[in-house]
């Protein structure tokens, strides 16, 4: 096992190279803090301050120890970590801890230092920094500063090293160096060995103004001169003004020295200020304080974003209200980076046009970019100028454009968000809001307050809040006076086309879109190419969301080229990185990609590419299925065959297979909608979600997808898909406190299932119709079709429904014997441990605690439902679990614990109205109305008890007879 701290946290698996991410906040804080001590024994408070600071919740214990539990599973290795008292130790072996790896390297780089073994030296601390990922995200902050502290001295030290050794020759360490001062503005040492490189690269004058700058700078910030070591690298250079340079003859621009000529005192080069500027109020002072700060060095910041979000108009918003802070003028360059019809400009062109502005004279402006842009540093470094930089490309065609001086700001707007460009500020921006949205549409038309505020709303969701989109249909409705902005409305509504109507004179969302998917499709590299191909399949299949591993189907490629697809649309924002491997496009970015395959695939091509993905998420929910129903048989006929198995892995834990269902639930949805009706894949894919969303308790989505897969089946003739759905949507209405209509639907499955010869489906039928007998009060109808179902099962050798069916004798002789009953679930117990099936033993304990409520017994109830609670986690059936907590509300409100019963209610309440489950929502608040009431807040009580009987309404509980009465006492 390996274990990174330095840059985010990672965790590999040493011998397969397999990375394991550790994807909650709550895990990888959990594991920093062991990291941070491996091999020892971290208290558990200290792990709770990690994960809470100094607010842990109540839970909190509970919780810690489900973040180990699942830290475990990660790791995947026995004794890794260990609870000792008091609290956990995680085993770290040598050589597994990048940080334990990267301070032993800094300390045989400082004892080669120590000695003058300038090339172990370099070695040793070569070998360091290439551990270095970056600054740590997780650790400790006492950590991350002894970390970036050693850091910097190893770079020091590399860096005395070289300059012993000669390896400054030609300046190629002066990018390197350059880069920390400005990063470093008061560490003397980076200052002077840049001095040094530039005087023995025969560059006096820039290692005198460096000097200059670090003394200027210090006395400024603190008072003080320069360090003797600094003064005798300044004293070098003073000494010796033209020292021999080991390297190649100087080019005729370097023997020129060119020197700046008569320049432009004073460029006011921005374009004029955006009209009806609207909003980002928020990102406007920021990007003031930001530009104008007291923080040594030039203030460089970078707004980024999608095409037309607003980047420019900003820009030049910003500019103009700060011309006064910047006397030694403003200059701006539009560097071309997404523009229709051009290539980005080059570093050279750009360079010397900045200089020629500057007032230098274009004979003497170096040929060379280097040298060109260490004119421009210089000619820059005494003024207070503003430079903005209009569509970049990339970091490398920005970064030699940089000012050096203290007084200098510059403003970069780029699709990117140019993470290479070092100690830049970012600020990424997203659409308007709503209201800001609605101001710029109002100003803009020229129709102010007339514009329906109905039609302003439909206008500004259609056009996505983007500021060009809306520019666009502002212009429409100024031009054409006639035209009613509900009409616009109303041709923006259809998907198809939408972009047709977000174009006037020469704005358009579709040209500024085309830019990004062209230069990707037009390139020679591949994963250029990839990413244009992933853009147009995306568009195939128009999800929410998307990931890797469908993304890879979606192209027939594998998950690392896909993966490096999706990185690269973020790159040109075509693409929105929502959460970590999670991306989403903007609405007006869907449309193009929907554009993009129609134009670029035929239709059975697209067909071929949906067909893929459909594929992949009935496989990846059927082995989500797999993993979250008993192990063995029982498992298997719950879900369908084998659908695609080389597209899916299986899930290795119940954790992982519901953390899939909760990320793709919108894309399911959005499939089986759009594909019912003409794919079996579809149809195979709602059968394979429903053990997901029956245990998450979804109900909601339950009932739409089973109804629509019940009208598909019956649509196709599928006489199997119809008795699956018709099973399904029983279960549905009976979680839903339906029983009736669940038992019509039980029937007309049964019946299907006898057509079909099935045994086992008929065997679950007759099961599911003793269940439903017992709780509509029909008992002999009951005892009579769960008899028939044991021996179905018995038959069958199917242990698992015979322990099902004991259950519901359980519940049966409930109603006449409840200490009998007790047997039976015992019995189901018993049989749940036998064959490894949580479900059976958490259902099991449930119902032992409800007998033990029907004979008095609640001291005795309370265990079962806790022990039930502890087996099944946050993460367990629905069902049971609802009816768990109920069974424990009543316990402790029997047993007058009522602080503990309402705290319980409390989450079953707020877990119910989270899933849409309204049936539990009004068992809970006819609970809840209990506790009130014997609290004397008997208009609290009443309130809740109308709640409660409104949620119920449809339903056949008993407990609304209860609640008819109870809210008659209320008149």
């Amino acid at each position: 096992m390996r274990f990174g701290l330095l840059g985010p946290l990672t965790v590999y698996d040493d011998e397969t190279g397999e990375h394991r991410p550790v994807r909650s906040a709550k895990g990888r804080a959990l594991l920093a803090a062991l990291l941070t001590r491996p091999n020892r024994v971290v208290p558990v408070s200290e792990l709770k301050a990690a994960l809470w600071d100094d607010e842990p919740p109540p839970s909190a214990h509970a919780s810690l120890h489900n973040h180990v539990t699942r830290l475990r599973r990660l790791l995947a290795e026995e004794d890794r970590l260990r609870a000792v008292p008091p609290g956990y130790l995680l085993r770290v072996g040598p050589g597994e801890l990048d940080t334990d790896v990267f301070e032993q390297r800094v300390r045989a780089a400082r004892a080669a230092h120590a000695q003058g073994d300038w090339a172990e030296t370099v070695a040793r601390a070569r070998g360091a920094l290439e551990l270095w990922r970056g600054t740590p995200q997780d650790a400790a902050p006492a950590l991350v500063q002894r970390l970036r502290e050693a850091r910097l001295l190893v770079l020091e030290w590399r860096y005395d090293a070289e300059l012993h050794l000669g390896g400054h020759e030609g300046g190629a360490l002066v990018p390197e160096l350059a880069a920390l001062v400005a990063e470093f503005p008061l560490r003397e040492a980076f200052h002077r060995q840049l001095m040094l490189v530039l005087h023995r690269s025969g560059r006096q004058p820039e290692a005198l103004a460096v000097f200059q700058s670090l003394r200027r700078t210090l006395v400024e910030e603190l008072g003080v001169d320069p360090g003797p070591a600094v003064q005798e690298a300044y004293q070098e250079v003073l000494r010796d003004p033209a020292p021999a340079v080991a390297s190649a003859p100087p080019s005729e621009p370097e023997r020129r020295s060119p020197t700046p000529g008569p320049r432009t005192p004073h460029p006011a080069q921005l374009p004029p200020p955006p009209a009806h500027f609207t909003g980002r109020s928020d990102v406007v002072t920021a990007l003031c304080a930001a530009l104008t700060g007291a923080a040594p060095g030039p203030h460089v910041v970078v707004l980024s974003g999608m095409a037309g979000v607003g980047k420019s108009a900003l820009a030049l918003h910003v500019s103009h209200r700060l011309r006064g802070e910047f006397p030694g003028g403003q200059l701006y360059f539009n560097l071309h980076g997404a523009t229709p019809c051009m290539a980005p400009l080059t570093v050279s062109q750009v360079l010397c046009a900045l200089l020629r502005d500057l007032g230098v004279d274009p004979c003497r402006v170096p040929e060379e970019a280097d040298a060109a842009a260490a004119l421009l540093r210089s000619t820059l470094a005494p003024t207070r100028t503003l430079l903005v930089f209009d569509d970049a490309a990339s970091a490398a065609q920005v970064r030699p454009l940089l000012p050096a001086g203290a007084g200098c700001a510059v403003i970069v707007t780029s699709r990117s968000s140019l993470a290479a460009l070092d100690g830049a500020v970012r600020f990424p921006l997203a659409p308007l809001s709503a209201r800001d949205s609605t101001d710029l549409l109002r100003s803009v038309s020229g129709r102010g307050e007339l514009l329906d505020a109905g039609d302003a709303e439909r206008l500004v969701e259609r056009c996505g809040r983007l500021p060009l989109a809306l520019r666009v249909v502002a212009a429409r409705l100024a031009a054409r006076r006639a035209l009613a902005p509900g009409v616009l409305a109303g041709l923006l509504d259809a998907e198809a086309g939408r972009l047709d109507h977000l174009e006037y004179d020469d704005l358009s969302v579709r040209s500024s879109l085309s830019v990004a998917h062209d230069a990707l499709n037009g390139s020679d590299r591949r994963p250029d190419l990839d990413a244009a191909l992933a853009l147009r399949r995306l568009g195939a299949l128009d999800l929410p969301e998307y990931g890797a591993p469908l993304v890879a189907r979606l192209m027939d490629t594998g998950v690392p080229r896909a993966a490096a697809a999706l990185d690269r649309l973020v790159d040109v924002a075509l693409l929105d990185e929502v959460s970590y491997g999670r991306f989403a496009p903007h609405d007006l970015v869907r449309d193009f990609a929907r554009e993009l395959a129609a134009r670029h695939h035929t239709a059975p091509d697209l067909d071929a590419a949906v067909e893929r993905g459909l594929r992949w998420y009935a496989e990846s929910a059927r082995q989500a299925g797999l993993a979250l129903l008993p192990p063995g048989r029982e498992g298997e006929i719950r879900v369908p065959p084998p659908i695609d198995p080389v597209t899916a892995t299986p899930f290795d834990s119940e954790a992982a297979a519901f953390a899939w269902g909760d990320r793709e639930l919108p894309q399911l949805v959005a499939l089986a909608e759009r594909y019912a009706f003409t794919s079996a894949t579809a149809r195979l894919l709602i059968r394979a979600c429903f053990p997901y969303l029956q245990r998450r308790g979804r109900l909601q989505e339950l009932i739409a997808l089973n109804r629509l897969g019940l009208g598909a089946a019956r649509h196709a003739g599928d006489t199997e898909a119809e008795a699956h759905a018709l099973t399904d949507l029983a279960g549905v209405h009976f979680m839903s406190g339906r029983r009736e209509e669940a038992m019509v639907l039980n029937d007309e499955a049964t019946a299907l299932w006898r057509r079909l010869g099935a045994d086992h489906r008929i065997q679950r039928g007759l099961a599911n119709r003793g269940m439903l007998c017992e709780r509509l009060g029909r008992h002999a109808e009951a005892a009579e079709a769960l008899e028939q179902s044991l021996g179905y099962a018995r038959r069958l050798s199917d242990d698992h429904g015979e322990a099902i069916i004991l259950s519901h004798l359980g519940n049966l002789h409930e109603h006449t014997d409840a200490r009998a009953a007790i047997g039976y679930h015992e019995l189901s117990l018993a049989a749940g441990l036998r064959l490894g099936s949580a479900l059976l033993q958490y259902s099991a304990h449930c119902n032992i605690g409800f007998a033990h409520l029907t004979l008095g017994e609640q001291d005795a109830a309370l265990p079962h439902f806790d022990e039930g609670l502890r087996l099944m986690g946050d993460d367990g059936d629905w069902q049971t679990q609802s009816q768990t907590r109920l069974g424990r509300v009543r316990a402790l409100r029997a047993l007058a614990r009522t602080g503990y019963a309402e705290q319980e209610c409390t989450l079953l309440l707020d877990r119910a109205q989270e899933r849409g489950d309204t049936y539990t929502e009004g068992l809970a608040r006819h609970e809840y109305g209990h506790l009130l009431r014997a609290a004397e807040r008997e208009a609290e009580a009443f309130a809740q008890w109308r709640l409660a009987l409104a949620a119920l309404d449809g339903t056949d509980t008993s407990v609304r007879g209860e609640l008819d009465a109870l809210l008659a006492d209320s008149g």
